[in-house]
């Protein structure tokens, strides 16, 4: 049984272990020195600094759980501005992070049509995500649920450059 509420700020130590692994599942392999990941991490996915952020009005998190386990959580960020989209004001779809071993029971899925609702309830027009180019997977699932690219822009952490995809969709209602 799949369950998906917003989080809380007591949900920071949940997200921060959930993005930690989420993160290395999907990008561990990228990096040839172990330690600028685990840098990263400390400076990403610190349980203080997600606290902070899920108090902060301009974000909107979800939990997900499949039987009681947490399992994936997504992040919307509202007012935020994207070089690519001219004085459009825009949120962000930040992050969608599911654990591998239930990628195929469609949280991801569940987790956007939160944040598109979301979004459309704030009349929003515009949102937007970046995505590492080296991810077919998840460009494909951007794509299929109306995602359009909108340009390209470079994301270092410690020694490694990664080349990211900005993509837009229209929120008509």
């Amino acid at each position: 049984m799949i369950l998906i509420r917003k989080a809380k700020a007591e949900d920071a130590p949940v997200i921060a272990l959930l993005g930690r692994t989420t993160f290395r599942e999907s990008f561990g392999h990228l990096f040839s020195d172990p330690n600028d990941l685990l840098v990263y991490f400390d400076k990403t996915f610190e349980v203080a600094k997600i606290k902070m952020s899920l108090k902060k009005e301009s974000n909107v998190y979800w939990l997900a759980f499949y039987n009681e386990l947490p399992v994936g959580y997504a992040k919307l960020k509202l007012n935020s501005p994207s070089a690519f989209l001219a004085d459009e004001p825009a949120c962000q779809l930040q992050k969608i992070y599911v654990l591998k071993d239930f990628l195929s029971k469609k949280i991801g899925h569940q987790l956007q049509s939160l944040l598109l609702e979301e979004a459309r309830e704030k009349e929003f027009q515009t949102i937007w995500l970046s995505v590492y180019v080296e991810n077919p997977r998840a460009i494909a699932f951007y794509e299929r649920n109306g995602f359009k690219h909108i340009g390209f822009h470079n994301f270092q952490i410690g020694k490694e450059d990664f080349k990211f995809s900005a993509m837009a969709k229209k929120l008509n209602k």
